[in-house]
């Protein structure tokens, strides 16, 4: 993987977090909007950690494929994978 490894961590890490605090938030019953909030705050960083892998594999595994072939393999994978995010 090239992204930043300790900045991808920290925000997997702070998701985690946040995952445990809504775990206990609907294990006490709190009230809907808080838990979405909270649900949708996660949601986003997440999105913005996988932003960063995507964005690196464009800029170094795609960018430094040995071959065209192999640059575009890599590039069917990304537009794959943005297939499925975009769901």
């Amino acid at each position: 993987m090239m992204a930043d490894e300790k900045k991808i961590l920290r925000l997997l890490k702070t998701a985690r977090g946040q995952m445990d605090g809504i775990i206990r938030m609907v294990e006490e019953n709190r009230y809907c909007i808080d838990i979405s909030q909270q649900l949708m705050a996660t949601e986003a960083i997440l999105n913005r950690a996988n932003k960063e892998i995507l964005s690196a594999h464009l800029k170094h595994c795609v960018q430094e494929a040995a071959s065209e072939e192999e640059r575009s393999r890599k590039i069917d994978e990304f537009v794959t994978t943005l297939g499925h995010i975009l769901k």
